[in-house]
């Protein structure tokens, strides 16, 4: 990661002191994606062992460039006991039930075209389905989206409008890094609170999600 700057070098370090140092083993961790550079699982499994061996349960969705995550059945044969993964369904614990999707570019991005509004449909799907599964705790709900959900503006989208209506009170995500950390939305649209959580946004220190 060093490559994209100096806000990375050892990142790895910052990140595990900085965990060590504000979680708990009985704290939950939310990771809403881009997990390991690996392309196999095989190849994850030294990142995801660094992961387990944080203090702390984790819950995890998938990235864009999480290339190793394959059939989630597999993916959750290996995951170690304390790592946690989402993917068209929910997981409950300490009162609260959290669901997600990866996410994908939005129609307002430049560069959308034909083949992006079939994965942002399906996505969409992978959405609603995470969000009826949780809905059958009566549990608040807390979603990770990988992509941004919604626009620095903070336009409707077909995630925002899922999000409301299943009356999602927590909703946060990645994927904006750098100097496109300006098109973050952060607050609160519809009921629904946003909080951007790249590893360099929040400098590599685990940050509090809270329902109030």
């Amino acid at each position: 990661m060093d490559v994209f700057g100096d806000a990375w070098t050892n990142h790895h370090l910052r990140i595990a002191k900085n965990w060590a140092q504000r979680v708990t083993p009985e704290d939950t961790v939310l990771l809403p994606g881009d997990i390991s550079w690996a392309m196999t699982l095989q190849e994850a499994a030294l990142d995801l062992q660094f992961i387990a061996g944080l203090p702390g349960k984790k819950v995890m969705i998938r990235g864009n460039h999480d290339y190793w995550w394959s059939g989630i059945s597999k993916v959750r044969s290996q995951l170690p006991h304390n790592l946690f993964a989402i993917q068209n369904d929910s997981f409950s614990l300490d009162g609260v039930v959290i669901c997600g999707t990866r996410g994908w570019m939005l129609p307002s991005h430049p560069q959308f075209g034909e083949d992006d509004g079939r994965l942002l449909a399906r996505e969409a799907e992978r959405l609603k389905m995470s969000l009826r599964h949780a809905d059958l705790t009566g549990l608040p709900k807390i979603c990770m989206i990988h992509y941004p959900p919604l626009g620095p503006d903070g336009e409707s989208t077909v995630f925002t409008d899922l999000l409301e209506t299943f009356g999602v009170s927590v909703c946060v995500y990645g994927h904006l890094h750098g100097h496109t950390h300006r098109f973050a939305f952060s607050g609160v649209k519809g009921g629904v609170r946003y909080q951007l959580t790249s590893a360099d946004y929040i400098h590599f220190d685990p940050v509090i999600v809270s329902l109030d």
